[in-house]
C-alpha cells in the first residue's frame, strides 16, 4: 500500500508595507501654498503694515485690499509723477483740499473729462477746469469717444468746449467701446479724423486713452505715432510699461476733497519731464 504524505500548508508572508513618502502630492501642494502665502505677505509687507496697523488713523470703509495695492504701486513708483482724473461722476469737488494721497504721495496733474460724443459737455467740466488751475495742477482735458456717432462732430464738440493754454497737457481722446454698426476699420478711420481735426486746431498731437487689451488688439500698431494713456487695474500688474505715457492703475482711489472714488494715474517720468510734455505756446 502506498504511503500517503500530508503537505504542510504554505507559509503566509505578511505583505511588505511600503513606507509612505514624506513628499506626497498632498504635502507638495500644501507646501507650495504656504510658500506662496509667505512670499506674498513678504512682498506686500509695506502695504499691509500701512493699511492694517498703526501707520494710518483713517478708518477705511472700502476695500482694504484695493487700498493696499494702491499704496504698493505708488511706493514702487515714487520717483515718478502722480495724478488723477475726474468727471461729473465725482460730483462737486472741494479743490482746496485736493493735494495728495494719504498726505504721502503728492498729486501734480489732473485729467478732466470735457465732452462726450457729438453733443455732451460734462456738467462739472468748467468747475473742475477752474478748480484745478487754482490749485496749480498741470491739467488736461479729454473727450469720451462714442464709436457710433460722427467723428468730426465729436471733434468740434471738444474744440468748442475746451480752450487749452500754455502749460496745459495735450488734448486726450478716450476710446473704450467697440462699434455696434460699423467695422473696426471704419472705427479707426473715425478716430484718425478726430485726431487730425483736433491736432490741426490746437497745433499739438493728442494723447490716446484706452484699456490695455484695446490698446494691444486695435491701436498699438496702427497708431504708432501717438502716445498712450493706458488703463490696467490687474492686481498682479505692479509696474508701468515702457510704452505707456500714463498708467491708470486703479479706479478705487480715495483723495481728500473728493467724496467719490477716483482713478489714480502715474506719469512715466519725473515732474520736470511732465512739464516738457505741456503746451508751450
Amino acid at each position: 500500500m502506498a504511503k500517503t504524505t500530508t503537505r504542510k500548508p504554505p507559509v503566509r508572508r505578511k505583505p511588505i508595507k511600503k513606507k509612505k513618502s514624506f513628499f506626497s502630492p498632498k504635502f507638495v501642494v500644501i507646501a507650495v501654498l504656504v510658500l506662496g502665502l509667505f512670499f506674498g505677505l513678504y512682498h506686500y509687507r509695506n502695504a499691509i503694515l500701512y493699511y492694517f496697523s498703526f501707520k494710518t488713523d483713517k478708518v477705511l470703509k472700502d476695500d482694504k485690499v484695493a487700498q493696499a495695492r494702491i499704496y504698493q504701486v505708488l511706493q514702487a513708483h515714487k520717483q515718478m509723477t502722480f495724478g488723477f482724473d475726474v468727471s461729473q461722476f465725482q460730483g462737486e469737488i472741494n479743490w482746496k483740499e485736493v493735494y495728495s494721497i494719504e498726505n504721502k504721495f503728492p498729486l501734480r496733474f489732473v485729467l478732466i473729462r470735457a465732452t462726450a460724443g457729438n453733443d455732451k459737455q460734462d456738467s462739472q467740466y468748467n468747475n473742475n477746469w477752474e478748480g484745478a488751475k487754482e490749485q496749480h495742477f498741470i491739467r488736461g482735458a479729454y473727450h469720451y469717444y462714442r464709436p457710433n456717432e460722427n467723428s468730426l462732430e465729436q471733434a468740434l464738440n471738444f474744440i468748442k468746449t475746451v480752450k487749452l493754454r500754455k502749460g496745459d497737457l495735450p488734448p486726450v481722446l478716450d476710446i473704450e467701446k467697440l462699434p455696434k454698426n460699423q467695422s473696426i476699420d471704419s472705427l479707426k478711420v473715425g478716430l484718425k479724423r478726430w485726431l487730425k481735426k483736433v491736432d490741426e486746431h490746437y497745433k499739438v498731437k493728442p494723447i490716446i486713452y484706452t484699456g490695455e487689451k484695446y490698446y494691444e488688439d486695435f491701436l498699438k500698431e496702427e497708431f504708432k505715432g501717438y502716445t498712450f494713456w493706458v488703463a490696467n487695474y490687474n492686481f498682479f500688474v505692479e509696474n508701468i510699461k515702457d510704452d505707456w505715457l500714463f498708467w491708470q492703475f486703479t479706479e478705487k482711489g480715495r483723495i481728500k476733497g473728493i467724496n467719490e472714488r477716483v482713478d489714480i494715474n502715474i506719469y512715466n517720468g519725473t515732474p520736470k519731464m511732465l512739464e516738457y510734455l505741456t503746451i508751450t505756446n
